[in-house]
């Protein structure tokens, strides 16, 4: 005759390995840490705003007029009153045809390919001493402010997510977006390759003053 126990313990295995094998099948691939983000977790992240189309770009406007006060309040003590830049703080405006100076100018007028991308900046990084301290419509209005200063757009221009992508950057066309270049110049060897204990180093940069004295496995660390 079976003990109870007997019985029992046979069926709790297999209990257990079902519960197991379902848990499996729930989460696969998972070792069983953290868990599965939520819309809202994933917006809080989901920050960036892309330059070709505006795709992030939040509701909201502003003005030239409107974006003249916050500029005088929060970017003319470093960025100049009308975007010439004050000292080691960089220009805003001008240097149109520069880029293949000597000396270019890379301001927002010269250089940037999109008007999404200057909102976005402003957005993450400006004022400089306190970012993330404008409001959506303040941003705006200092996008068309700048925008303004540089030819770009009227003085009636009113910035939002529609009217920026559509803003036409000088030199929006002159940028290279997909690299051509291969990862890696070398081919994988996929059969009959060469045993690593057989390669010999031939030749070094050592010696040759081709890095630098305080970085690299090169270093000689040695006082010039």
């Amino acid at each position: 005759m079976y003990s109870s126990r007997k019985i029992c313990l046979p069926i709790m295995a297999i209990l257990l390995a079902c519960a197991a094998s379902l848990a499996g099948a729930a989460e696969p691939g998972s070792f069983g840490y953290g868990s599965v983000a939520t819309p809202a977790q994933i917006a809080g992240w989901d920050i960036d705003v892309r330059g070709e189309d505006g795709t992030g770009l939040p509701p909201g406007k502003g003005t030239v007029d409107r974006g003249a006060e916050v500029y005088a309040e929060q970017c003319a003590a470093c960025h100049g009153t009308f975007g010439e830049g004050e000292g080691r703080f960089p220009k805003l405006v001008g240097g149109v045809g520069s880029l293949r100076d000597e000396r270019p100018e890379p301001t927002v007028g010269s250089y940037w390919p999109f008007a999404p991308t200057l909102w976005d900046y402003i957005n993450r990084a400006m004022p400089m001493q306190a970012p993330h301290t404008l409001s959506a419509d303040d941003v705006y209005a200092l996008t068309a402010y700048i925008l303004n200063l540089n030819d770009l757009v009227s003085h009636e221009f009113v910035a939002d997510r529609n009217s920026l992508p559509k803003v036409k950057m000088r030199n929006r066309d002159n940028f290279v977006w997909a690299d051509p270049r291969p990862d890696t110049m070398a081919k994988p060897c996929m059969s009959d390759c060469v045993n690593a204990a057989d390669v010999r180093i031939s030749s070094t940069a050592e010696g040759r003053n081709l890095t630098p004295r305080t970085t690299g496995p090169l270093d000689t660390m040695q006082p010039k």
